[in-house]
């Protein structure tokens, strides 16, 4: 057990376990896609083995991350005759988890979710804190439900037929996750980023821990984002805008974030609050691990607009979470004068 999560009317238990086939398949859906069906040959086996109508495979990727997807996984709750007491098993990473949280929000009002997060990012980040979504009209998790799975299941062997890119977008979030928590763990990523970069089991094993008990610390104490869980958006709201402006699939999630953070920290110091010293930390790590922060935007406009339709704007204004130093973060509005001046454009 890594820890549980008390949000009043839900609860969720995290923890590192192996997937292991169930005993009886009635009133449980498993959903999958079928990359980690391509390439992880023991999760084929295990996945051939399971009764057909009580399975769903759907394409990979951030472009099936839509309202199709949805409603292939409502009609094959149906079609296994699912009731409320059902449970919707996702086996992958953050796409899947996030659309099998929304259809089991949604299916007769609400049936039981679990998660096998197959990714990096979906292991410290997606599976853990409730929030469900699909994308639309070319932005990322516009309809969605605060809905937390009953329990998330971390097979950590699933990292090692991981693709490189992909891996390298869960290290993005796990630095996130460090520079709002847990500045150990920040000076961890830069000194064994070697044995993060060769996949160290006992590194990741500590990594994705630590990074589960600091996001379940925020989401406690504001599950509905109203407040200090907005913080966990470091680097996303810029990071959102950048992935919708050069088209949803060509940049990683985790690869946007880092991209992301790194204007953050570049406002706060036009601010007047920034730390050059952190900074410099930050972008040193980062070239480590090979991440591309100086990408530029090719559609300024079209950046502009994808920040405009930012989810997380409140009343007509938008707040942008940066930080003046490891663990000290704040939110504050960005003009566009800022903004031109920390944007890269070609």
């Amino acid at each position: 057990m890594i820890t549980t999560v008390d949000l009043g009317d839900y609860t969720t238990d995290i923890y590192f376990s192996e997937l292991k086939k169930e005993n009886n398949y009635e009133n449980r859906l498993l959903i999958s896609d079928e990359h980690i069906y391509r390439a992880n040959k023991s999760f084929a086996r295990y996945w051939d083995a399971l009764p057909e109508n009580h399975r769903l495979l759907l394409p990979a990727g951030e472009s099936a991350k839509n309202s199709a997807s949805l409603f292939r996984i409502l009609d094959a709750a149906f079609d296994a005759e699912l009731d409320r007491g059902g449970e919707m098993t996702a086996v992958g990473g953050g796409v899947l988890t996030d659309m099998t949280g929304l259809a089991a929000s949604l299916f007769k009002r609400g049936c039981a979710a679990v998660f096998y997060p197959t990714t990096l990012l979906a292991m410290v980040d997606a599976a853990v804190g409730g929030k469900t979504g699909i994308d639309y009209r070319g932005m990322k998790n516009m309809i969605g439900t605060f809905y937390p799975a009953r329990e998330v299941r971390i097979d950590l062997s699933f990292l090692e037929t991981l693709p490189e890119n992909e891996y390298r977008s869960g290290l993005g979030e796990v630095i996130k996750t460090a520079m709002l928590g847990d500045a150990s763990l920040f000076r961890l990523l830069r000194e064994e980023s070697a044995a993060f970069c060769r996949r160290d089991p006992e590194k990741l094993r500590d990594a994705v821990a630590r990074c589960v008990c600091i996001k379940a610390r925020f989401v406690r104490d504001d599950f509905r984002e109203h407040g200090i869980r907005a913080f966990l958006n470091w680097g996303h709201t810029f990071g959102h805008a950048f992935e919708a402006a050069a088209g949803l699939g060509t940049f990683t999630h985790g690869e946007a974030v880092i991209w992301g953070i790194d204007k953050g920290l570049k406002a706060a110091e036009l601010l007047g609050k920034g730390n050059r010293s952190y900074a410099d930390d930050f972008r040193e790590l980062t070239r480590r691990y090979g991440f591309r922060t100086e990408a530029p935007v090719s559609d300024f406009s079209l950046f502009l607009k994808a920040l405009a339709g930012d989810k997380k704007k409140n009343g007509g204004a938008l707040e942008f979470v940066l930080q003046s130093g490891p663990c000290e973060t704040f939110r504050a509005p960005l003009s566009d004068e800022i903004l031109r001046k920390i944007i890269p454009t070609v």
